[in-house]
């Protein structure tokens, strides 16, 4: 298979649709099984705390299997990885559905996480292996925008087919796409790191990139810039059915148009940042986005105290919607300085956002449906993303 050429406009339009819709594993391996949480806990005769649970196992495989494919892929290419991940993916999604109990779940998802991880890791080190800079970020934001899709499509999709079956055959759906997935990175993902390359397959190699990267004051700070960015969004992704269903009484189909109509604004914010890139400087983009999240989420904080459902709602969607603009322009920043371990560096950036993403989620279940608690989980995410990145400016231009 010969090295892609991304160059054209058509084939760069290919590229971050189908790099977009594998990087979208995390969304929509969560996003279409959120509905389903309570029903499942149901079923599963589990705790709230115990079902958000099986979110964080997915996360936590997301986060560990990159740790592994990144570097894999420096050494023996994107392409091979990939479609080994999707495939196991499939199998994953399959054995989750069949699943007996919530803890054979939390293994399953472990499962599933560390597959999909695969398309999450890869697509970002392809972009690297192609593109830098400017470039980079406004392909990396184009991969986002597409992934944004998921999050709009997957909860009510998954309300919707709840009307038609049990939480079950969510993961007969999830299957089905993987299957859908691995087919268009077949017949449309060629070889993006040429065998001259590539780096051998040592573990002192592998300990000499990680070194590094975490002898990079500026690298480390945007990657937990990023992971506290992430853990912000997924905060409201784990608690939000149970604000919204069980406190607030929402039906599944209505938390659905909800969470959507919250992914639409991420995806327009993040639209919309992208054609700014390259006019309006990395920095000063992360600049205005992490300070109107930071203010939103303090805006849902008093709201949760004051206005009630509407108010959390209308602050809500102020907080979550700028966060995909925020990952993207950071990620492009970390990566730029790193083009020759872009495997490992994706790897480390992606596992420490899911890792700390997974560990915030869960905290943020503790207050179960009481939105106050979730509007602190959220701020103070928010708050140490703002410090990381503000130590990294002072590290680096």
């Amino acid at each position: 298979m010969r090295p892609v050429s991304a160059r054209t406009g058509t084939n760069r339009l290919r590229l971050a649709l189908v790099l977009g819709a594998l990087s979208a594993f995390g969304p929509i391996t969560t996003d279409l099984y959120l509905p389903s949480l309570p029903e499942a806990a149901s079923d599963l005769h589990a705790s709230q705390p115990q079902i958000q649970v099986t979110l964080t196992t997915c996360l936590v495989g997301l986060a560990l299997g990159q740790l592994f494919i990144g570097p894999l892929s420096d050494a023996v290419g994107r392409r091979r990885p990939m479609l080994g991940g999707v495939a196991v993916f499939v199998v994953a999604s399959l054995l989750c559905a069949l699943a007996p109990t919530v803890y054979l779940l939390d293994a399953f998802r472990l499962i599933q996480g560390l597959a999909g991880s695969a398309g999450v890791v890869l697509s970002l080190a392809i972009v690297r292996d192609l593109y830098s800079g400017v470039d980079a970020a406004k392909l990396i934001s184009s991969l986002m925008a597409v992934g944004g899709i998921a999050p709009i499509l997957a909860p009510v999709a998954g309300a919707q087919l709840l009307r038609v079956m049990d939480w079950r055959g969510l993961f007969y759906v999830l299957a089905g796409t993987g299957v859908v997935l691995l087919g268009a990175a077949w017949r449309w993902i060629p070889e993006s790191l040429p065998a001259a390359r590539r780096a051998e397959l040592r573990l002192n190699h592998l300990a000499e990139a990680v070194g590094t990267l975490s002898r990079d004051p500026r690298f480390v700070c945007l990657s937990i810039a990023g992971a506290f960015a992430f853990a912000t969004l997924f905060s409201y992704i784990s608690t939000s059915p149970f604000v919204f269903q069980d406190g607030y009484g929402f039906t599944e189909a209505q938390f659905g148009i909800l969470f959507a109509a919250n992914s639409a604004g991420l995806l327009c914010v993040n639209l919309a940042g992208g054609r700014l890139l390259g006019r309006v400087s990395p920095t000063a983009t992360l600049r205005v986005a992490l300070a109107a999240m930071t203010a939103a989420c303090v805006a849902m904080l008093v709201a949760s105290v004051t206005l009630g459902m509407w108010g959390v709602i209308v602050c809500l969607f102020l907080s979550v919607m700028w966060v995909p603009l925020t990952l993207a322009t950071l990620a492009a920043l970390a990566l730029d300085d790193h083009g020759d371990v872009a495997g490992t560096a994706s790897a480390l950036l992606g596992a420490l956002r899911f890792a700390v993403g997974g560990i915030a989620g869960a905290v943020a279940g503790l207050g179960g449906a009481d939105p106050t608690a979730l509007a602190v989980a959220m701020l103070a995410c928010s708050v140490v993303a703002v410090v990381a990145f503000l130590i990294a400016r002072r590290t680096g231009s």
